[in-house]
């Protein structure tokens, strides 16, 4: 335990954010192993991605029960509070200038890169140099495009699965809103009736998610070799499931954390920022929606 200080917590000495840079470069260089390897080839790649992810989740738990450890021991006081609290605030901040990057790509692709490409003076040099066919659409792809490369492609229709997962999403919101007046009122019952929805949902999210990547790449034969469109598309909608996944791992250790007792109306700042970190993730949903599947 860390030494407790009258305006401030000074913490222990804590191995978790090396164990935490270890796990996420294993994670990480398996995953870009996996993707560049050759077909026949992706076992290496794959074996240390599992060995990363389990070590991710092993690190998380870790780290979660050594912070826990410390608040239900009384260590935290007032200033640590606003720490947390302004730390969150930053961290949420920096999420959104990291999908404001993959935004602005797309933006960028779109209204300037593609209209350049197919246009007079440079379009007849696209046309003259690279494809005679080529046309200035978003999602090209056959008759419009390199099709040579991956192949002809559909682009993935908005008022299926995408529209039901922001439904899912949108109702997962409200569900944890009602959980936060729920334990500011002290009704621990309720807290986990929405709460446990809450999980539920992003749990349904991610398996919707899942079926849709499956049905681009087998029914529409849309995949990271599809010219622009398929890069940008799992790239946004993949880092967005990412994220929902940690959120929802995060969610559930609050609920088991209500379970055991923990929080209280006035004490409950790890719940608040879970919840804070989950309507981020709705939110970014909504634009992925918008800019990826509809326009």
């Amino acid at each position: 335990m860390g030494q407790q200080h009258d305006a401030y917590f000074v913490p222990a000495k804590s191995y978790w954010p090396i164990v935490a840079a270890v796990v996420m470069f294993t994670t990480v260089f398996g995953a870009a192993h996996w993707l560049n390897a050759e077909p026949g080839d992706a076992g290496f790649g794959k074996t240390v991605l599992t060995v990363g992810v389990i070590g991710v989740l092993g690190m998380f738990f870790g780290w979660f029960r050594s912070v826990i450890n410390e608040s239900l021991s009384g260590s935290y006081n007032h200033q640590v509070d606003t720490s947390f609290r302004m730390g969150m605030m930053w961290f949420i901040f920096s999420e959104v200038m990291f999908f404001g990057a993959f935004f602005g790509a797309l933006f960028y692709i779109r209204m300037f890169s593609v209209p350049w490409l197919g246009g007079t003076g440079h379009g007849t040099l696209t046309h003259q140099f690279l494809w005679s066919d080529y046309a200035a659409s978003w999602g090209a792809n056959a008759g419009n495009g390199p099709e040579h490369i991956g192949g002809a492609f559909s682009t993935v229709p908005a008022w299926g699965l995408p529209l039901l997962n922001t439904l899912i999403l949108l109702s997962s919101s409200v569900t944890v809103t009602i959980a936060h007046h729920a334990l500011r009122a002290g009704h621990r019952g309720k807290i986990l009736v929405f709460l446990g929805l809450t999980v539920l949902l992003g749990a349904l999210f991610l398996n919707f998610q899942a079926h849709e990547y499956i049905e681009a790449y087998k029914e529409l034969n849309l995949t990271l070799h599809s010219g622009v469109y398929g890069s940008t598309f799992f790239l946004l909608t993949g880092f967005h499931g990412l994220h929902v996944t940690l959120g929802t791992i995060m969610l559930a250790v609050i609920w088991f954390r209500v379970l055991k007792g923990h929080f209280n109306k006035d004490h409950h700042f790890g719940f608040e920022a879970v919840a804070w970190y989950w309507h981020f993730v709705d939110v970014v949903w909504l634009g992925l929606f918008m800019f990826v599947y509809i326009l």
